[in-house]
């Protein structure tokens, strides 16, 4: 088969490897009908995760037609359509059974595109396939599921979630990217009064509107922390949310919330950040970090099938899969070409 191989920093190739067989008795093998690229995927590339090795298939979101399935698989069968989620849960283990399968200790966790191949390829073998694959809904697109993989459930469950959004809050999210924009269509399910948007990129401000943001704010151009004060009577935003993955957001988050406010880390970081503890020892914040669970899964699948979330508006471009150096060039210069989310079908 065909797959996108990771060779160590700036290096990928699409390439023949061989194809996933069963290994386990829990075990799927996927054949992969649609896949897209994460931000995380990038953040691989320029070296941010030394867990991954020379020789990696990359990916970790998929929707696909499962083709063959271990002895002890009993929730899918083959010729079934499911949702591979990026968090795959042993269901057994003290982390499992606190729904906090991203930090799961029976070989779960984030593992597909990170300890073992991933999803960018033809097909992919899940382990645990019971408790972590989702069946299709009837009637949504394969493309508006897919964005159920990842970045829905970590911008609800990291940010909206980990940083307890409540009705009239005031929320800054720092990054307009995928996973800030679904931060904000998570955190407009809570009724907050005010979501502020702050990014670079004009284009990635006017799509945070789109997904419900009240104001924009770019800090190229305009002073984010003035900004956020102006419409808070000086105090800051009641949930700070960052979702970049740099010093400078993670730093710019925490100076907007407001004393007794809550900052959510979302963004995956590859180098230092400061925590000026001498500034925020006295007021009394809270900051949360997190991987995706994707405990919530199952519920974004219903708010999706149900019409409550449009999910599909993530997707701005379209790939064949023998288009994914393309799809990678696209996506990783999103500033130029616009790209959200890029999506690869067969």
């Amino acid at each position: 088969m065909r797959a996108l191989v990771y060779h160590g920093p700036g290096r990928k190739s699409w390439e023949d490897v061989p194809k996933p067989e069963i290994v386990a008795d829990g075990d799927a093998v996927v054949r992969v009908d649609a896949v897209t690229i994460c931000g995380t995927d990038l953040h691989i590339l320029k070296g941010d995760v030394p867990a991954v090795t020379d020789g990696r298939i990359l990916g970790h979101e998929a929707v696909g037609t499962v083709e063959a399935v271990g002895s002890g698989v009993r929730t899918v069968k083959p010729g079934d359509q499911v949702l591979v989620s990026c968090i795959t849960a042993c269901g057994t283990c003290r982390f499992c059974r606190e729904a906090r399968y991203g930090q799961c200790l029976g070989g779960g966790g984030w593992i597909l595109g990170h300890k073992i191949d991933g999803t960018q390829a033809e097909y992919v073998r899940v382990p645990f396939a019971d408790t972590s694959v989702h069946p299709l809904p009837q009637g949504v697109p394969a493309q508006d599921v897919l964005m159920l993989a990842d970045i829905l459930p970590t911008g609800y469950e990291v940010g909206v979630l980990n940083g307890a959004v409540r009705p009239g809050d005031v929320v800054a999210v720092v990054g307009a990217g995928p996973i800030g924009l679904a931060a904000i269509m998570g955190a407009r399910l809570f009724s907050p009064s005010h979501v502020v948007a702050i990014d670079l990129a004009d284009g990635r401000l006017e799509a945070a509107k789109q997904f419900g943001a009240d104001a924009t704010v770019n800090n190229s151009r305009q002073d984010a922390l003035a900004a956020v004060r102006d419409m808070t009577g000086g105090l800051g935003a009641d949930v700070a949310i960052e979702a970049v993955g740099v010093p400078e957001a993670f730093e710019l988050t925490v100076a907007l919330a407001r004393p007794g406010g809550h900052i959510a880390n979302i963004g995956v970081h590859g180098a230092p950040a400061a925590l000026h503890l001498e500034e925020q020892w006295i007021r009394d914040i809270t900051i949360t970090t997190g991987l995706v669970d994707t405990f919530s899964t199952p519920t974004l699948l219903r708010l999706v099938a149900g019409r409550q979330l449009d999910a599909g508006r993530f997707v701005t471009h379209h790939f064949s899969l023998d288009e994914f150096p393309t799809a990678y060039d696209v996506f990783s210069d999103a500033a130029r070409t616009g790209a959200l989310k890029v999506v690869l079908t067969r």
